[in-house]
């Protein structure tokens, strides 16, 4: 098991790339913090199906674009569990809708939740990490943040791009005890994208080198990869995981 007795903070895992991460982890010994907002069922359901597997986790309910919610968070994970090794911070959302018609306050959600939630998790989850002298985190962006041109989701964009200039900065910031890096997926088969026009996604998948989406497990093994042993010696570095792409 590359993760035994590890316990992994997953924000936004109720689904998505995040449940299959979360389920990926216990598989590899990991306790696990499944983190939602809005979806309590199927929060519980993964908490379930993790404790089916044999290791063990809880369901805390936080908003990452609230700096308190954060604080409580990671503190209810401490008196769990005693500690903190592993965060992946998952949780994002997105306004596909026409640039000049997105309002203010749908940019400040986008950034707030995607790219400050990123930071204020990563800063108190890595005071923790810091007492145990070693820690891992993985901020997922996307190859949004790195070559893009849709103008309706340019919120979402910045945000990403964001998240990896974040990434190598808290590297820097948190070396040599703590490791940051990125995960930068291509187009994933997941709820966000399930209303995609069928002809938009048919053009997508043509330009694709492996001429489809990925499946939310084959993030999940990126992730994992880049919070095991295996990755010992990678921090700061961003993981394009996109099928090929032109």
């Amino acid at each position: 098991m590359k993760l035994k007795n590890k316990i992994a903070i997953i924000t936004g895992s109720s689904r998505g790339i995040g449940k299959s991460t979360a389920l990926l982890f216990a598989k590899e010994g990991a306790k696990v913090v499944v983190n939602y907002l809005s979806s309590e069922k199927e929060a519980f359901s993964v908490v379930d199906e993790i404790k089916k597997i044999g290791s063990e986790a809880i369901a805390i309910k936080c908003d990452i674009s609230k700096e308190n919610e954060i604080k409580k968070m990671i503190q209810k994970t401490i008196d769990t569990f005693g500690k903190i090794d592993i965060l992946v911070n998952n949780a994002g959302i997105v306004f596909d809708i026409p640039l000049f018609e997105k309002t203010v306050e749908q940019w400040k959600q986008t950034l707030d939740v995607n790219l400050i939630g990123t930071f204020l998790c990563s800063k108190y989850a890595s005071e923790q990490m810091l007492k145990n002298g070693s820690g891992k985190i993985i901020n997922i962006s996307s190859t949004n943040g790195i070559n893009s041109l849709s103008p309706e989701s340019a919120d979402y964009d910045a945000s990403k791009a964001g998240v990896i200039n974040l990434t190598k900065n808290l590297a820097k910031e948190l070396a040599p005890n703590i490791q940051v890096n990125s995960v930068a997926p291509g187009w994933v088969d997941t709820d966000m994208n399930k209303d995609l026009p069928k002809d938009f996604v048919e053009e997508e998948t043509a330009k694709i080198f492996l001429k489809r989406f990925a499946t939310p497990e084959e993030i999940a093994k990126s992730i994992l990869f880049l919070v095991s042993d295996d990755a010992s010696y990678i921090t700061g570095s961003i993981l394009k995981v996109d099928g090929g792409y032109d």
